[in-house]
C-alpha cells in the first residue's frame, strides 16, 4: 500500500505502507494517485487525515507509517490508535476497522495513561475522579491492564479503597470490578481488602452505587476457588489428596467461599444487609445481591455449609424471593429467581440425603428433643433394656435415626417446623392418638416423613443440579409450610375416614392425590386457594376425585421401586438433554444481531447495520464462545478459522431472555426471522442476551426459531459453572418425555413377565464379621 502527502509546491512523497492527506486534499489526491482512503485519523492536536491502511499490516506498522507521514516527533510506542468509541485499536481488530471505514484517532499508548492515571491516583488531588473514571474502562483492556499492574496500580487503587468514600469510593470499587473481570493481576488481593468489601456492604449508610461493585467484587471472590480455574490451571490444581487443590502460582483462583466466607463471618450484619437489599427499589441492586446470593449457595463448601445454610434460613432468604416473585419489576431478575430456585433444589436433595445423627449432630439431638418434649409425654419401658419412646410419636422403632434414613435432615426440620408452629396442638393429637386403641392410632411421625417424601416426588428433588422448572415455584420456597398443611390434611383424612393401620398406604396414595391438585399452577396460584384445598376439602369428595384418577392411571406407578426408577432414570434423561444442547453449541449457528431494549437511541433513526447476521459456535474445551458478523449468511467451514472474535464462557453471569429487538427493515426480507412491529421497541419472544459480572452486555442475538432459542438458551445456562436454570418448556417437556418413554421401556419386561412389584424393599442383614473384601474384578488380564 502507498501513500501521498502533500509537500510545499504540490509535489508528493511516497510513503509506504500507509496514505496520510489533509481532509481538504482528499479528492486531489485520490484522483491523482487512484488510491480509495480507507479510515479518517484525527491526531491529538485535532487535524484529520484520510489515510489508506492495508488490512496485512499489524497495528504498529501504521502507527509507524502515520508518525513518518505526520511528522511526529515523539516515537511510535508513545501512540495508539482509538475509534470514535475509545475502543483500543489491536491487530486483532484491526481488519473490522478497516472494512467498516471507522474514524480512528491517534492518541497516547496504553503504556503512557497507564503511567499517567498511576502518577494521579498516588497524587489524590482534584484529578483523582477523572481518573478513577477513566481508569474504570481502560482497565478492561489487556494491554492497559497489563502496564497498569506493571506499575504498581493494583496498590495505588487499593489504597484508593481504602481511604475513600462517596462517589470516589464507587468509581474506584467500578474499576476494581472490571479488573477483577480478567484471569490475572488481582491475585495478591488479601485478607484485608476482602474484609473492607465486607465491610463496606455490611453498611447501611453505603450508597447504592457505592454497593453495587462491591456486590460484584465478592461474588468474584467466591466464585475464584482453585476448582473453578479451567483449562491449563484446572489441570494443574488438581489434587488427588482429599483436601482442595492448591492454586498455582500467580492464579487469581485461590479464593473461594471458605476464604470470603471467613471475613464474612467477623461482619454479622453482612448476610442480613444483603437480603434486606433485595426489596431495593433499585432493580440493579436487588439483581447484584441476589446475584451474589446465588454465588454462595452454589459454592458453599461442606465445613461451612450446615452454618451458611442455617444462616440463609434464619434470614428467611426465601421469603424475600417470593415478595420479589410477586412484585411487577421483576423482569431483569427473572433468571435470578430461577437460579435461586435451582440453588434451593440442592439444598433440599442435599438434606433430605442427610441422615439423621442425633449421637454425633448437636443440632440432630435438639430437634429430637424439642419435638419430644412438646409432646408432653413420659417415656416408658417395654423392659428393662428396651424403652418406649418414639413409638408414642408414631414412628415404628426405637431408632430414630433410622426412622429419618429416608427424608434424612429434611423430614427432621420438617416435623419440627410442624411441632414448633402450633405445640399445644402438636400435644393434642399425639394425646389423642395414645387414648385409641393400637390399631386405630395415626402414625404421626411415619405420617409426616410420607408427606416429606410425597413433597420432595412433586418437586423432582432427585438429585443436585437437576431442576428443570421454567416457572416460579414459590410453593416450592415454603417447602415446610406445605408440609404442614399436607400433614394436617393426612391427620384429618385418617379422623374423617376412621381408617386403621393397614389403611396407611390408601392415605397415601390420598394425600399424593391432593398434593397435586393443590399445587397445580403453582407460578399462579394464590396462596389462600392452596390453604384452602388442604383444610377444608372433604373426604368423600377427595376420595371420589382420586378413584377417578386411579381408572385413568395404573397403581404400579405410586410405588415406591417404580419412584425411585422413575428419579433414576429422570437424571439421565436430564444429562442426555445436555448433551444435546451442548453438542448444539458445538454445531454452532446462525442469529440475527438485535437491538437492546435498554437502548437510548430512538429505533426510528437507526439504519440498517451492515452486518446484521451472527454465526456462533462453543469451541471444542468449551471455554469461549466463538463467533463472526456478516452482512449475509454463508458456509462456515468446521474448526474456528472463519470465527476471529470470542466470548469467554466465564464471563457469563446470566443468559437472559426476551431482551432485545430486531433491526428495522431486516425482517421485512429475510424469511426466518419473526415479524415484529418497524416502530415499537417490542421484544422478541426468540431473543437473548449474555450478561457479563458487570451487568454489561456481551451479546444480543434473536433466533430464527423456537427450538434453536430453546438449544442454545438452555445449552448456555446448563454450562454455566454455578449450574443455571432452565429457560424453556421445550427442554423441560423433552426431559419429562424421555424419562416416561424410559420407564415404560424398563416396565414392559415386567408385565410381560406378570412380576409382582413390593410397595417397599427391606434391606439385608448386614455382614456377621469383617472377614471379607470387595475383590478388583480384571477382566481384561492375560490368560
Amino acid at each position: 500500500m502507498s501513500a501521498n502527502v502533500p509537500e510545499e509546491g504540490g509535489s508528493r512523497r511516497p510513503i509506504t505502507p500507509t496514505q496520510a492527506n489533509s481532509h481538504t486534499n482528499g479528492k486531489s489526491s485520490q484522483a491523482k494517485t487512484g488510491l480509495v482512503p480507507t479510515n479518517n485519523v484525527t491526531t491529538k492536536e485535532g487535524l484529520t487525515v484520510r489515510t489508506r491502511i492495508e488490512p496485512s499490516l499489524s497495528v504498529d506498522d501504521v502507527i509507524r507509517q502515520l508518525c513518518i507521514s505526520l511528522k511526529l516527533k515523539d516515537p511510535p510506542a508513545v501512540y495508539a490508535l482509538r475509534d470514535e468509541n475509545d475502543e483500543l485499536v489491536t491487530n486483532d481488530n484491526l481488519r473490522k476497522k478497516i472494512k467498516g471505514k471507522v474514524n480512528l484517532k491517534l492518541v497516547n499508548a496504553p503504556a503512557i495513561e497507564a503511567a499517567e492515571i498511576v502518577e494521579k491516583l498516588n497524587a489524590r488531588d482534584t484529578r483523582l475522579g477523572l481518573a478513577l473514571i477513566s481508569l474504570r474502562k481502560l482497565i478492561r483492556e489487556e494491554q492497559f491492564a497489563n502496564q497498569f499492574l506493571q506499575r504498581d496500580g493494583l496498590r495505588e487503587l487499593i489504597d484508593v479503597i481504602n481511604n475513600s468514600h462517596g462517589n470516589i469510593l464507587a468509581y474506584a470499587l467500578t474499576a476494581m470490578q472490571n479488573l477483577m473481570e480478567l484471569d490475572y493481576g488481582w491475585s495478591s488481593l488479601d485478607n484485608d481488602f476482602i474484609l473492607k468489601v465486607v465491610q463496606i456492604l455490611s453498611s447501611e449508610n453505603s450508597p447504592i452505587n457505592v454497593c453495587r461493585p462491591a456486590t460484584a467484587i465478592l461474588k468474584r471472590l467466591v466464585e475464584a476457588d482453585p476448582s473453578s480455574a479451567s483449562g491449563q490451571n484446572a489441570a494443574t490444581a488438581a489434587s488427588t489428596s482429599k483436601g482442595p487443590p492448591s492454586p498455582p502460582p500467580g492464579s487469581v483462583y485461590r479464593y473461594g467461599f471458605d476464604v470470603v466466607f471467613e471475613q464474612m463471618r467477623k461482619e454479622k450484619r453482612l448476610l442480613e444487609t444483603v437480603v434486606n437489599r433485595l426489596g431495593s427499589g433499585d432493580t440493579t441492586m436487588a439483581l447484584y445481591s441476589m446475584m451474589l446470593i446465588n454465588s454462595l449457595l452454589a459454592h458453599a463448601s461442606d465445613p461451612r455449609w450446615d452454618e451458611f445454610i442455617a444462616d440463609i434460613e434464619r434470614l428467611n432468604v426465601r421469603k424475600a424471593v417470593i415478595r420479589l416473585m410477586s412484585s411487577h419489576t421483576i423482569e431483569d431478575l427473572t433468571s435470578c429467581i430461577l437460579d435461586f430456585q435451582a440453588n434451593m433444589v440442592r439444598v433440599t436433595f442435599r438434606k433430605k440425603t442427610t441422615l439423621v445423627e442425633p449421637d454425633f449432630e448437636p443440632l440432630h439431638n435438639q430437634a429430637l428433643q424439642l419435638i419430644w418434649e412438646k409432646s408432653k409425654l413420659q417415656e416408658d419401658r417395654e423392659d428393662a433394656i428396651t424403652p418406649i419412646k418414639w413409638r408414642k410419636l408414631g414412628f415404628e422403632t426405637e431408632d430414630i435415626g433410622h426412622e429419618f434414613r429416608e427424608v434424612g435432615v429434611l423430614g427432621l426440620d420438617c416435623l419440627k417446623y410442624f411441632v414448633e408452629k402450633d405445640p399445644d396442638y402438636w400435644a393434642k393429637v399425639v394425646q389423642e392418638q395414645l387414648s385409641r386403641s393400637e390399631e386405630r392410632r395415626c402414625p404421626i411421625g411415619k405420617a409426616s416423613n410420607e408427606v416429606t417424601d410425597l413433597l420432595s416426588e412433586h418437586w423432582a428433588i432427585y438429585a443436585p443440579g437437576y431442576s428443570t422448572s421454567t416457572t416460579f415455584q414459590p410453593f416450592f420456597l415454603n417447602f415446610h409450610k406445605v408440609h404442614s398443611l399436607a400433614l394436617h390434611f393426612f391427620l384429618r383424612m385418617w379422623n374423617e375416614s376412621g381408617a386403621s393401620a393397614d389403611d396407611f398406604p390408601r392415605l397415601v396414595a390420598l394425600t399424593r392425590s391432593q398434593v397435586k391438585v393443590a399445587l397445580k399452577r403453582e407460578n399462579i396460584r394464590p396462596w389462600h386457594e392452596v390453604e384452602q384445598e388442604f383444610l377444608e376439602s372433604e373426604y368423600r369428595a377427595v376420595r371420589e376425585r382420586q378413584m377417578q384418577e386411579l381408572e385413568m392411571e395404573d397403581d404400579i406407578m405410586s410405588k415406591t421401586p417404580i419412584r425411585d426408577l422413575r428419579a433414576k432414570l429422570y437424571k439421565e434423561s436430564y444429562e442426555f438433554v445436555r448433551q444435546q444442547r451442548i453438542h448444539c453449541l458445538l454445531e454452532g449457528a446462525w442469529f440475527m444481531n438485535g437491538i437492546p431494549l435498554a437502548t437510548t437511541v430512538p429505533r426510528e433513526t437507526m439504519r440498517r447495520p451492515t452486518r446484521p447476521w451472527r454465526f456462533l459456535r462453543l469451541d471444542a474445551g468449551l471455554k469461549y464462545l466463538h463467533y463472526v458478523d456478516s452482512a449475509v449468511k454463508f458456509p462456515v467451514r468446521k474448526g474456528l478459522e472463519d470465527l476471529p472474535e470470542r466470548i469467554e464462557i466465564a464471563m457469563i453471569s446470566e443468559v437472559a431472555t426476551g431482551t432485545c429487538a430486531p433491526f428495522p427493515h431486516i425482517q421485512r426480507d429475510q424469511a426466518d426471522i419473526p415479524l415484529g412491529s418497524s416502530s415499537a421497541m417490542l421484544p422478541s419472544p426468540l431473543s437473548f442476551s449474555l450478561l457479563s459480572t458487570s451487568g454489561g452486555s456481551l451479546a444480543d442475538q434473536i433466533a430464527p426459531d423456537q427450538a434453536r432459542w430453546a438449544d442454545w438458551t438452555d445449552g448456555l445456562n446448563m454450562l454455566r459453572r454455578d449450574g443455571g436454570h432452565v429457560a424453556s418448556q421445550e427442554t423441560e417437556l423433552f426431559v419429562q418425555a424421555l424419562t416416561e418413554i424410559g420407564l415404560k421401556i424398563k416396565l414392559l419386561d415386567l408385565s410381560g413377565e406378570r412380576v409382582e412389584i413390593p410397595s417397599r424393599l427391606e434391606p439385608g442383614p448386614p455382614p456377621m464379621n469383617s472377614d471379607f473384601f470387595f475383590s478388583d474384578l480384571a477382566y481384561d488380564a492375560p490368560a
